[in-house]
């Protein structure tokens, strides 16, 4: 008798896989979205030195056929980021100049930012830290040791965020390790992570990362990244649902970007979004001015008048506050 051979099983749809199956290439996304004929206005790859990386999953939600779609202007290399413009320049929030060990940030009173790593699930195209070191300035690099011996040094810091990069792009099992080690700091009351993941790879919100939310000693703040309200669907609503569950506090920072968000309606829907999936409008940040994104700049009158014309339809908590990144200052700066 002839018996059938077992299917392969199939491998599970892990963050992991998804991160790894993630679109490198330009010119696939654009054919993705009957977009081809466009490739001639890329960024060509010699010039970038910040290459393409969208989860398939995020590119799924762009629409077909548009080239204006504002998920695929945040992503797409143009060749607008080889212009050179006055005022802007590689690092221009000043994180060098805060550097006090490595990976470390100490910008602002009773908080230490930690450069947790330099990955993420996407690389947009806007980012204030494109140029950052960080093969030279990532806090992980020796478990943590010179990160955890700054802040135990200082008691004056109560709160440590973590950036990148995107820290949640690290193992749950390396951020325990930190974790850990901070939890036997006594001076820390809480935590903050700066994440865009649960937006633009929600698997990743998995239950090890829940476990390791519930288990930690301080309330956590996480602080998203959307931009627009079609980056918020479905999967990412559910992401948020568990994040709350697992006792977190979820906030929104979003960037102000010409063609993308520059609008009221698009400004009010995307509050209206976040809130419904239990996101408060946190920031909206005026862009910082790097090298590279002269193309995404709001001028400060613009953004002025699209936060007046918020706050003449929403609801106070609904309205984000409108503040730039000032290298120097002890703190955000409202406009």
């Amino acid at each position: 008798m002839i018996t059938a051979s077992p299917l392969p099983a199939q491998q599970p749809r892990t963050w992991q896989r998804l991160w790894r199956e993630a679109i490198v290439d330009p010119r696939e996304l654009l054919e993705l979205l009957d977009l081809g004929h466009l490739a001639g206005t890329l960024l060509p790859a010699r010039d970038s030195g910040f290459s393409l990386r969208v989860p398939r999953g995020f590119a799924a939600r762009m629409r077909r056929g548009d080239a204006h779609d504002p998920l695929l202007l945040q992503v797409l290399p143009q060749a607008a980021e080889s212009l050179e413009v006055a005022g802007f320049a590689r690092d221009a929030v000043g994180d060098m100049a805060a550097r006090v060990a490595d990976g470390v940030l100490h910008k602002y009173a009773g908080r230490a930012l930690l450069i947790a790593t330099g990955s993420c699930a996407v690389n947009c195209r806007y980012c204030f830290r494109r140029h950052f070191p960080y093969a030279e300035e990532t806090a992980a690099a020796n478990r943590w040791r010179e990160a955890i011996g700054y802040i135990r040094a200082d008691a004056s810091i109560e709160e440590v965020i973590l950036s990148g990069g995107d820290p949640l792009s690290l193992a749950t099992a390396k951020l325990v390790e930190l974790t850990d080690a901070l939890a036997a700091i006594p001076h820390i009351r809480r935590l903050r992570i700066h994440t865009r993941l649960p937006i633009v790879l929600p698997e990743r919100v998995d239950g090890e990362l829940l476990a390791w939310l519930r288990r930690l000693p301080w309330p956590a703040a996480i602080v998203l990244h959307a931009n627009h309200a079609n980056e918020i669907d479905a999967s990412v609503a559910d992401a948020c649902a568990r994040l709350r569950a697992a006792g977190s506090s979820l906030l929104n920072q979003s960037v102000l970007l010409r063609r993308i968000n520059d609008n009221v309606q698009t400004l009010a829907d995307l509050s209206a979004r976040l809130f419904s999936t239990g996101v408060l409008p946190y920031y909206l940040h005026q862009l910082d001015r790097v090298a590279g994104t002269a193309h995404f700049a709001v001028d400060d009158k613009r953004a002025g008048q699209l936060i007046a014309q918020l706050r003449g339809r929403l609801s106070g908590y609904l309205v984000p506050r409108l503040v730039r990144e000032i290298a120097g200052e002890p703190a955000k700066t409202p406009l």
